[in-house]
């Protein structure tokens, strides 16, 4: 019988889709921080030598993957800015296939919701 997935490999599964989206961008990886609520999941670096800080959070479906806490955020980026880099955000939406109220469980088909990455301004308003 097969066990539902825990948080941490809930997040560990959504990073898995966003690590191979920024590796078909050209993203060379830095670091990777796979802990649940250590931030940023992966550092990487573009051809231009540009630093992104990448930020994965994962959400049981229906909730949108692609809110975020706006006031954390802004003390991320203050992080970002500091260190010269942008700062990059991947919501990713899991779900059973046998419908919201159900887990998700280990090496069965799951519903994915990933609308890609978002550059978020790290700019001061």
């Amino acid at each position: 019988m097969s066990k539902p997935l825990s948080k941490q490999e809930l997040h560990n599964l959504a990073m898995n889709h966003v690590g191979k989206d920024l590796e078909q961008r050209g993203f060379e990886f830095i670091a990777i921080n796979s802990k649940l609520k250590k931030h940023p999941q992966f550092v990487c670096m573009d051809k231009n030598k540009q630093y992104y800080f990448v930020i994965v959070r994962a959400v049981i479906l229906p909730e949108n993957p692609n809110n975020y806490d706006v006031v954390w955020m802004e003390t991320f980026k203050k992080h970002a800015r500091e260190n010269d880099a942008k700062v990059l955000y991947a919501g990713v939406g899991i779900g059973s296939v046998n419908g919201e109220k159900e887990p998700i469980y280990l090496n069965q088909e799951y519903l994915l919701e990933y609308n890609g990455i978002q550059v978020l301004e790290t700019s001061l308003n």
